[in-house]
C-alpha cells in the first residue's frame, strides 16, 4: 500500500484511533518507525486472566502491536509484536463473559488479546480490517460506532446509542416538554388561574373551622340562640366553599386535560413523522417491539405526567406556600416544630431518589424487550407451530417477564422504604404539634381554635409531601420514556428536505456504480468496487448465491442506504445530491416477500399514486394478471385483506404487488424474485405481463431460477460482494465461467430432485 495513501486516510479523527496514555504512546513510538501511519489503536479492558484491566492493540502498514495489560509488577508486561506480512487471518471468539480475538500468524503460534463483552462489536470490526490490511486492501473503518456506556459518567447504557439515566437532564426534559403546550398559552394562563383560585379555597375551611371553635363553640359571650345562628351560617358558607371548590377541581380537570391531550397528540404525530423518515440503518440496530413502546408505554407515562403530575406540583406548591405563610402568621414557633421533620425527609428522598431514576428506566427497558418478543413471537406465531417450539418460547417470555418483575419489585422495595420513613418523620411533626401547641392553649398563649386549624395545616402541607415520593417515581418513568422519545424524535433523520438536493422530477434512468464499496457493518463490507453502468432502457438481470450481493445493489439504488466509498450515479448526478422524493417516487419495487397493508385490494394496488381512479386499478390489475382472481374474492376490489395480506395466497398477494407498481409506472423498476410465489401458469403470464411493463424503463430483476433471467438484456453476476462476470445469457455460457458453473450446478439440482419426486 502507498504510505502516503495511508497518511491521507488515517489523517483525521477516528473512533478506531483512541488517543493513548503516554507511556503507552512511548513504547509504540519505540517499536515504529516515524512514517508508519496507524491504522487502529484500541483499548481493551480485559486481561488474560479475566481480570478487568487497561491493553492496547495498535495497526500500523506494517506490524500488529499487543501491548497487554499491565500485571501487579513494577516491569511492565512485553509487547508481542507480529509483522503485518506474518499476518494469516485475524477472527474473534466469543467467551464467557467477553471474548478474544485471535490473530494467526503463518508461522509460529497465534496472539490473543482479551476484551469484555461491551467493546465485542468494536473488535469484531478491527479484525475484518486487519484481515483487509493483511490481504493488501484498503481498511474501511467506521466513522462512528455504537455507544454502550455514558461518555459523560462511564456508566453501562441501557441499551446501546441510548439516554444515560443518570445524565438526563430534568429541567431540560421539563422544558421541552412544556413547548407542546405552548400553542395553548390562552388555556395554560387559565389552568394556572384555576390552581390560584382551588388553592386559595382549599386554605379556608381550617379558618372557618378556627373561628367557629374560638367565636361559637367555647364563646362565654353569646347567647345559645346567637351561637345557633352563628354555626348555621358558618355551615353554609363551608357548604358554598366546598361547592366552589368543587366547580374549580372540574374546570381545572377539564382545561388541565384538554391541554395535555392536544400536547400529547402533537408529541405522538411528532414521533411517528419521525418513526417515517428515519433511515433503515436506525430500524437495524432496534427491534420493532422497542421502538412499538416508544409509541404506547413510554407515550402514555409522558401523559399521565402532563395531564396530572404537572398540575398536581404546581397546585400542590402554591398550598404548601399558602399554607407556610398562615402558619407563620400564626405562630412562628410551633411553625419551626413542623419543619423540624422535613431536612431529614430531604436527606432519605437524596438517598433513593437517583436509585428509583435507575430502576424506573430499569423497568423502560425490560419492559421494551418484553413487547419486544411479544411482537416477534405473534407476528412468528406460524413458525412456533410449525416447529412445535410453544413450550421454547413460553420460557423465553417467562424470564424476561421475571427480569421485568425483579425490577418493579425492587423498585417497590425502594418506596416502601422511602414511605416508611418519611410517614415516620411526618407523624414526628405533628405529635410536636400537639404537645406544644397544646401546651401554649394551657398556658392561654394559643386559641383552641387556633391549634386545630394548626392541626389541620399540618395534615395539608404533610398530604403532598407524603404522596411527593410516589409522584417522584411516576415523574422519573415518564422523564425516563420523554428521553426515549425525543431519541428517537432527535435521529439523523432521511435527507428528504435537504435544500442543497437537485430537483429531478423526470429521470431517464442511467445507473452507473463507480468503485462502490459497502457494509451494513461498516467494517465488513458485502459491496466491494463495484463498477457497473447501465443504459435507460435497459433490463439487467443479477445473479449470485445467497449473500453475494444482489439485494445490496437495490437498496443502494433505492437510497436506503449510501456507499461507504466509490459513487453511484443516477442520470450522471450522484445519488447523494438527488432529492430523495424525487428519486424514490420514481422507482417501482416488487420485494420477495409482498407487504400489503390492512385495506381493500383496490387500495393496495392504488398505494403507490394517491387518487388513481378505478379504471387505472382494474388496468393495472388485468396487465398483471390479477383481475381474474380479483372478481372471484367474496368483495371483489373492495375485500379487506387482512394483516399483511393473510387472507390472500402468496401468489396473489405477489400479483397485487405487481399490479401496485404498474400502477406506479416508475422509470426504474427492481423485481426482487418477483415470481418466487407463483405457480408454473401463472408465471408464465406473469412473465409476458413484465415483458410490456419493462419497454422503456430501466429494470432489475433478481432471481433464483436462473432461466426465468433469458429475457434480459445482460446478466451481472456477483461473487463476494464483486462483480465477477457481465453478459447476455450466451455469452456466458459460452465462456463456461462463474456463470455457467451456478446454471449447471442449478440444472443438476433440479434434475436430482425430479427423481427423487
Amino acid at each position: 500500500m502507498n504510505p502516503t495513501t495511508a497518511e491521507l486516510i488515517t489523517d483525521g479523527p477516528s473512533p478506531f484511533r483512541e488517543p493513548a496514555p503516554a507511556e503507552v504512546e512511548e513504547r509504540v513510538r519505540r517499536r515504529t518507525e516515524a512514517d508508519e501511519p496507524v491504522w487502529v489503536r484500541v483499548a481493551t479492558d480485559m486481561s488474560e486472566d479475566g481480570v478487568y484491566a487497561e491493553g492496547w492493540l495498535v495497526i500500523t502498514d506494517r506490524r500488529v502491536l499487543l501491548v497487554p495489560a499491565s500485571g501487579d509488577g513494577d516491569e511492565p508486561a512485553a509487547i508481542e509484536e507480529v509483522p503485518l506480512a506474518e499476518v494469516g487471518a485475524a477472527r474473534v471468539e466469543a467467551l464467557v463473559g467477553g471474548g478474544r480475538m485471535e490473530v494467526v500468524r503463518r508461522g509460529g503460534a497465534p496472539a490473543h488479546l482479551y476484551y469484555s463483552n461491551s467493546l465485542a462489536a468494536r473488535f469484531a470490526e478491527v479484525a475484518e480490517s486487519l484481515n483487509q490490511l493483511a490481504a493488501g486492501e484498503t481498511p474501511n473503518l467506521a466513522t462512528e460506532v455504537e455507544r454502550s456506556r455514558c461518555e459523560r459518567c462511564g456508566r453501562v447504557l441501557p441499551e446501546k446509542d441510548g439516554v444515560c439515566p443518570a445524565c438526563v437532564s430534568k429541567l431540560s426534559t421539563l422544558g421541552r416538554l412544556l413547548r407542546y403546550m405552548a400553542p395553548y398559552k390562552g388555556r395554560a394562563a387559565l389552568l394556572l388561574a384555576l390552581l390560584i383560585v382551588e388553592t386559595g379555597v382549599d386554605v379556608l375551611p381550617p379558618l372557618v373551622a378556627r373561628v367557629v371553635i374560638d367565636d361559637v363553640l367555647v364563646s362565654e359571650e353569646l347567647e345559645p340562640r346567637a351561637k345557633y345562628g352563628l354555626l348555621v351560617q358558618y355551615v353554609l358558607g363551608l357548604l358554598a366553599i366546598n361547592v366552589f371548590a368543587w366547580c374549580a377541581w372540574v374546570g381545572r380537570r377539564w382545561v388541565g386535560n384538554w391541554i395535555g391531550f392536544r400536547a400529547i397528540e402533537a408529541m405522538r404525530a411528532e414521533l411517528y413523522r419521525a418513526l417515517q423518515f428515519l433511515p433503515l440503518r436506525f430500524y437495524d440496530k432496534r427491534k420493532v417491539g422497542g421502538l412499538i413502546s416508544r409509541m404506547s408505554n413510554d407515550s402514555d407515562l409522558v401523559e399521565e405526567y402532563l395531564i396530572f403530575d404537572i398540575p398536581f406540583v404546581v397546585s400542590n406548591g402554591l398550598l404548601i406556600l399558602t399554607i407556610l405563610a398562615i402558619l407563620l402568621s400564626t405562630s412562628w414557633q410551633l411553625t419551626l416544630w413542623v419543619l423540624l421533620p422535613i431536612p431529614a425527609i430531604l436527606a432519605v428522598s437524596t438517598l433513593i431518589w437517583n436509585r428509583m431514576e435507575l430502576h424506573w428506566m430499569r423497568f423502560s427497558t425490560r419492559w421494551s424487550r418484553l413487547s419486544s418478543h411479544l411482537n416477534e413471537s405473534i407476528r412468528g406465531i406460524r413458525v412456533v407451530k410449525a416447529f412445535a417450539q410453544e413450550q421454547r418460547e413460553g420460557e423465553r417470555f417467562e424470564r424476561r417477564n421475571t427480569d421485568l418483575r425483579d425490577v418493579s419489585v425492587s423498585a417497590e422495595r425502594h418506596w416502601i422504604v422511602f414511605w416508611m420513613t418519611t410517614n415516620l418523620f411526618m407523624s414526628a411533626g405533628v405529635f410536636f404539634v400537639w404537645y406544644f401547641g397544646g401546651r401554649q392553649v394551657v398556658l392561654g398563649g394559643l386559641q383552641p381554635g387556633e391549634l386545630w386549624a394548626f392541626v389541620m395545616y399540618i395534615m395539608m402541607l404533610y398530604q403532598p409531601l407524603k404522596w411527593f415520593g410516589d409522584f417522584y417515581g411516576f415523574m422519573m418513568r415518564a422523564y425516563a420514556g420523554a428521553e426515549r422519545i425525543f431519541e428517537v424524535i432527535d435521529a439523523r433523520s432521511e435527507p428528504f428536505d435537504d435544500p442543497r438536493a437537485l430537483p429531478r422530477p423526470g429521470l431517464e434512468g442511467r445507473v452507473r456504480f463507480r468503485g462502490a464499496f459497502f457494509g451494513y457493518d461498516p467494517g465488513k463490507p458485502v459491496l466491494r468496487e463495484a463498477d457497473l453502468e447501465v443504459e435507460p432502457g435497459e433490463m439487467i438481470g443479477l445473479v449470485g448465491k445467497s449473500g453475494a450481493g444482489k439485494s445490496t445493489l437495490i437498496h443502494l439504488l433505492c437510497r436506503f442506504y449510501d456507499v461507504t466509498r466509490g459513487r453511484l450515479e443516477i442520470d450522471g448526478v450522484d445519488i447523494r445530491r438527488l432529492r430523495l422524493e424525487d428519486l424514490r417516487s420514481q422507482i417501482g419495487l416488487v420485494a420477495q416477500q409482498s407487504f400489503l397493508f390492512n385495506g381493500t385490494v383496490a387500495e393496495n394496488i392504488a398505494y403507490g399514486k394517491p387518487g388513481a381512479c378505478f379504471d387505472e386499478v382494474l388496468r393495472a390489475a388485468r396487465a398483471a394478471n390479477a383481475h381474474e382472481f380479483i372478481i372471484k374474492l367474496p368483495d371483489g376490489y373492495d375485500m379487506v385483506v387482512g394483516e399483511q395480506g393473510s387472507r390472500l395466497s402468496g401468489g396473489e398477494r405477489q400479483r397485487i404487488a405487481i399490479a401496485r407498481a404498474i400502477l406506479h409506472d416508475p422509470k426504474i423498476l427492481i423485481l426482487d424474485e418477483a415470481t418466487s410465489s407463483l405457480d408454473t401458469p401463472t408465471e408464465k403470464k406473469i412473465q409476458e405481463a413484465i415483458a410490456r411493463l419493462v419497454e422503456g424503463r430501466t429494470t432489475f430483476a433478481i432471481a433464483h431460477r436462473l432461466s426465468t433471467l433469458r429475457s434480459a438484456d445482460r446478466l451481472v453476476v456477483l461473487d463476494g460482494g464483486r462483480i465477477v462476470e457481465t453478459g447476455t445469457h450466451e455469452e456466458l455460457m459460452r465462456r463456461e465461467g462463474y456463470f455457467y458453473k451456478l446454471v449447471k450446478t442449478q440444472q443438476e439440482t433440479t434434475a436430482v430432485m425430479a427423481v427423487s419426486g
